[in-house]
């Protein structure tokens, strides 16, 4: 498989990035000027931080870059739907959510962490083998990636991007932030590796909600084409009958699909 194509790259090809500089140098030249200028100087930058570290912290933001919260409308007008699995792959967990989506026929991109891939690579080339994708969710899931600079994202993810099409033979042409948390430098990191980021549209919150239905409600709440699902087969929470929430929630899940006539598909069938 070609790697998806390269777009802008460097650290101010990011609108954020370049707008922060911009910020900076002119609060700087302000104060050159005209040296009393500077608590407006200093507030300017303090603002600008914060709308950063704002953005950084909605991982449903555009405000850093290009992001996908929804399908493309083409897809949406299709009735497609995209089911995103992140955190494995789990023994534990991944063979029975694979089952279920073979019983509707439906496909599910699985945000996949690096280093889980290369401990269980049967199970990844089997998520592979029956259809589905595995999109690149960092090397190691660390918690303090959206405090990473632009050389440790660039490792973290690029040695998932590594791994993942080393194992599967089947290259990400996605990428998730841990917990969907970023900060500016991500957005030149993904051009430079020719990856897209995607978020989602809702979710269920199934890695620390027990109860199957209200994860269930939570995802199906005015679903409609085009809307992006999360939920997890890795650090997946156990629900009320003790299993994985998502095995609870996986079968109404694809049975609403069905009565509202939506089709599950991968984020790259809706690229394509």
């Amino acid at each position: 498989m070609t790697q998806p194509e390269h777009r802008r790259s460097g650290i101010f090809s990011s609108p954020s990035v370049a707008a922060s500089a911009a910020v900076h140098v002119g609060a700087a030249a302000a104060v050159v000027v005209h040296a009393g200028a500077w608590p407006w100087a200093l507030g300017a930058v303090a603002a600008n931080h914060v709308v950063l570290t704002t953005a950084g912290l909605w991982p449903r933001s555009r405000l850093l870059g290009p992001n996908w919260t929804r399908l493309p409308a083409a897809s949406a007008a299709a009735g497609a739907v995209a089911i995103t699995i992140d955190d494995g792959p789990d023994p534990r967990v991944t063979p029975f959510v694979l089952a279920q989506l073979a019983e509707y026929n439906a496909k599910a991109s699985f945000f996949c962490v690096g280093e889980r891939v290369e401990r269980h690579a049967e199970l990844a080339r089997e998520i592979v083998r029956q259809g589905h994708t595995i999109e690149n969710h960092s090397q190691r899931h660390r918690h303090n990636f959206s405090l990473l600079g632009p050389a440790g994202m660039r490792a973290e993810i690029a040695r998932a991007q590594e791994g993942i099409s080393g194992v599967t033979g089947s290259v990400p042409r996605f990428f998730r932030a841990p917990a969907g948390l970023r900060n500016p430098f991500l957005d030149p990191v993904l051009n430079s590796l020719g990856l897209r980021l995607a978020s989602w549209t809702r979710r269920g919150f199934d890695t620390v909600n027990r109860d199957a239905d209200v994860v269930l409600r939570r995802l199906t709440k005015s679903l409609r084409g085009g809307d992006i699902l999360l939920l997890h087969d890795g650090n997946a929470a156990a629900g009320m009958t003790g299993r994985p929430v998502i095995l609870d929630v996986l079968p109404p899940l694809l049975e609403s699909f069905q009565e509202r006539q939506l089709t599950p598909v991968t984020l790259r069938d809706a690229l394509a």
